[in-house]
């Protein structure tokens, strides 16, 4: 723990003295339950405490959201918080929950882009294809996701507008049973995150049609863009972060922030998260707040306009 002790927890000197649970919004097998588990084992090592992940997917990532800020500000109980926290609120009536209320924003841990895949079975080799046969047999094509309001929930649904084609929604409770519903053919197509897609479209178990990043990824260039096939201007992706439950201490947050940008520096931490094509933020506390606030404001706009809803 070195230099992170003191001054910083002039109200906690003995912070932390038993485990931390570090709560995942997805089932195991999932980009964000792989970028937690890294974290989790790197942070165990700076904190001499284990940090424990617990694995809590389902209902468009609410079940661990609500559990994360029922949870006591005490600095046990850490939220690895997706992008769907900015969108839910907009989705869903009567959450049990206000993201902007309950949770301090701690840092921005970084993200990465989606690669759109499909089971061989389905008879497409690019994005244009998929379009065409979209437009030729209506609602014949359904998409898997991780939970209505996900990314990759919320990608589709913008491809959908974007090109002027209807795809049928199919949700699974969290990225590992979504990509295993593709795998199998049971849904065709998916908005997968890249690292979880690369190896299976690499063993020839599923196809890549385009990736949704702005521009090529030095990883993967081989895989064109969703604007080079056609849709100017498209660009969608994933993000996490790390919160807190609301009225934990400062000194607590700010050692929290501390330790979690050491370990997002440390090589074999940061070289594993850019294998997966993960790139790191790391920014402050206030940062991520301001981040918050402008992803609530733009998501909220575009689910107003797709008059999406959850209920």
């Amino acid at each position: 723990m070195g230099g992170l002790c003191s001054p910083m927890l002039s109200q906690a000197q003995n912070y932390p003295s038993k485990n931390i649970r570090f709560i995942v919004s997805d089932s195991a097998g999932g980009l964000a339950d792989t970028v937690g588990r890294i974290l989790a084992n790197a942070l165990s090592e700076e904190l001499g405490q284990r940090v424990v992940v617990e694995n809590h997917a389902g209902a468009g990532s609410n079940i661990g959201a609500a559990l994360a800020a029922k949870s006591a500000p005490d600095g046990y109980t850490w939220y690895e918080a997706p992008q769907t926290m900015t969108v839910n609120a907009f989705l869903y009536k009567n959450l049990p929950y206000d993201f902007l209320r309950d949770f301090s924003p701690v840092t921005r841990l970084g993200g990465a882009p989606a690669l759109i895949v499909v089971h061989p079975s389905l008879p497409v080799y690019s994005l244009p294809e998929l379009v065409s046969l979209a437009k030729r047999q209506p609602s014949a094509i359904s998409f898997a996701s991780a939970g209505t309001g996900t990314p990759t929930f919320l990608s589709p649904e913008l491809f959908k507008r974007t090109a002027g084609i209807h795809l049928l929604h199919v949700p699974y409770r969290g990225g590992g049973e979504a990509i295993t519903a593709v795998l199998t053919g049971e849904t065709p197509l998916y908005f997968a995150p890249l690292s979880v897609a690369m190896p299976q479209v690499r063993s020839g178990r599923l196809r890549a049609l385009a990736i949704t990043s702005a521009q090529r990824l030095p990883l993967a260039p081989q895989w064109p863009t969703v604007a080079e096939s056609g849709y100017p201007g498209f660009e969608s992706g994933f993000w996490w972060g790390l919160m807190l439950p609301v009225n934990t201490s400062k000194d607590i947050l700010r050692f929290v922030h501390a330790t979690t940008q050491t370990t997002l520096k440390r090589a074999e931490v940061s070289q594993r998260l850019k294998d997966m094509a993960f790139t790191t933020v790391g920014d402050s506390p206030e940062e991520f707040a301001t981040f918050i606030r402008s992803e609530t404001q733009k998501w909220g706009k575009i689910i107003r306009e797709l008059g999406l809803n959850a209920n």
